[in-house]
């Protein structure tokens, strides 16, 4: 086989490296068997329910319907990977908010090496554990509320003065779907440990393109059953394509900033001016922007059918995809989470810090405050750019849903195209990284 010393490697050689190399060929293997285990867990039903008559009241639900994209479908089933990924989604979140606001974490993120971050991804599991226990205990109490068990799975617990704690579905449920989570949790973290790619972000990846065949289905039957519907599939995907590409470009956009270190002498030896580039990304939060405003948005959707308040009930109608408020306010949600999302993924004054430590500057910047604010300008001006940008793919299938009146792709929104393209580019760039080691592990031995 040849290869191309010092480029990328081709898809030949990829394909290649994939069939006949043990080490990848292992990890492609045990990649695959985990996200096969994980979807066959979402069918696995929880007993005592009528999943058909769930599945059709849950059919329109606005709330379900977002957390269906984490779950592969798994929420709307009822089986006993029915949260999946999303508690440690949620945990995780949590934590990069306790990190930048508790200085204890961020000495242990930023001071204590790889074995801060190993107690970090510890303290994530625990706060994934706790919240997976909440989630499943209220899945269970909403389940039960809307009238869908067996009047066997509904029986009460109670204690000696015959008060009522809770029914013994509630406890069989929040047992099955919290130890549902962990499992996921686990093998999310098996195949980032033995596998190809993220292991969260597989799942959910996966689980999107789980719910692709159906969406397919749907649109080919209406353009079957309805031929004036044709034209209007046609320029829908038509436009998915080009979202796609323009997310790649977005994604895998960078502004390079030149930087400069300082001549050195080691020994006898006179190191000169080495010029490199400080890589700034164009959308630094990736899709997490989209994945806070969304879950805003359905937060007053949640809350008015849980607790039925007039005023609850009036915001979600206000900001419902059908209402008035619901294209700005996405969007003044998505340009704030940006922004926010951007300083705990990069601290200019940091960063600055670093270039002074290390004996570098940027040309024509004075080291220090100058530096810090020049880096802060050109952060703030990627991030309009990279939000406005996502502002624009977050509106734009919507738009085109009402527009061509079809909406067998409402599941498949900016959000999961973001998540597609975004993790997609990852585990590629990862098996290329593979393909290049072993390329030169091969070099070695002749």
């Amino acid at each position: 086989m040849v290869v191309s010393k010092g480029k990328n490697p081709t898809a030949q050689e990829t394909f290649m490296q994939m069939a006949q190399a043990a080490g990848l060929r292992g990890r492609l293997l045990v990649t695959v068997g985990v996200l096969i285990l994980v979807r066959l867990g979402i069918y696995l039903p929880l007993p005592g329910v009528d999943r058909l008559r769930f599945t059709e009241i849950v059919k329109n639900n606005a709330v379900v319907n977002f957390l269906d994209i984490f779950s592969g479908g798994g929420l709307s089933l009822l089986g006993i990977f029915a949260l999946g990924i999303l508690p440690f989604i949620n945990a995780s979140i949590i934590m990069q908010l306790m990190t930048s606001a508790l200085p204890s974490l961020e000495n242990l993120q930023k001071n204590e090496g790889e074995a801060g971050r190993r107690k970090i991804s510890q303290y994530t599991r625990y706060v994934a554990f706790v919240w997976g226990i909440i989630q499943s205990w209220g899945l269970g109490v909403w389940v039960q509320n809307s009238g869908v068990l067996s009047d066997a799975s509904a029986n009460w617990i109670t204690i000696g003065d015959g008060r009522v704690i809770f029914s013994s579905f509630i406890f069989q449920t929040t047992v099955a779907l919290a130890a549902g989570a962990m499992f996921v949790m686990w093998a999310g973290e098996l195949i980032t440990e033995k596998g190809v790619g993220n292991g969260a972000s597989l799942l959910i990846f996966i689980s999107i393109v789980a719910n692709l065949p159906k969406s397919l289905g749907d649109t080919i039957s209406l353009a079957q059953k309805d031929s004036s519907r044709v034209g209007g599939v046609i320029l829908l995907l038509v436009i998915f394509l080009i979202m796609i590409v323009g997310i790649v470009f977005v994604q895998e956009g960078t502004r390079r900033i030149p930087i400069i270190s300082a001549r050195r002498q080691v020994g006898r030896k006179l190191y000169r001016e080495q010029a490199s580039y400080l890589p700034l990304r164009l959308n630094q939060g990736g899709v997490m922007p989209i994945i806070f405003a969304s879950s805003v948005m359905i937060l007053p959707a949640y809350l008015s059918q849980s607790i039925n308040n007039e005023v609850f009930v009036s915001i979600a109608t206000w900001i419902s995809p059908s209402g008035p408020g619901h294209i700005p306010v996405y969007m003044l949600l998505i340009l704030g989470f940006s922004f926010f999302y951007s300083t705990l993924v990069l601290n200019p004054v940091e960063l600055s810090q670093n270039l002074k430590k290390m004996g570098s500057s940027i040309p024509t910047v004075r080291p220090g405050t100058a530096t810090s604010d020049y880096i802060s300008g050109v952060l703030n001006r990627l991030t309009l750019l990279g939000s406005v940008f996502l502002c624009g793919i977050a509106i734009i299938p919507s738009a085109l849903e009402k527009a061509t009146g079809v909406s067998t792709f409402s599941g498949i929104g900016a959000t999961s195209l973001l998540i597609l393209v975004g993790v997609a580019i990852e585990t590629s760039k990862q098996i290329q990284t593979y393909v290049i080691s072993q390329r030169y592990e091969g070099m070695v031995k002749q």
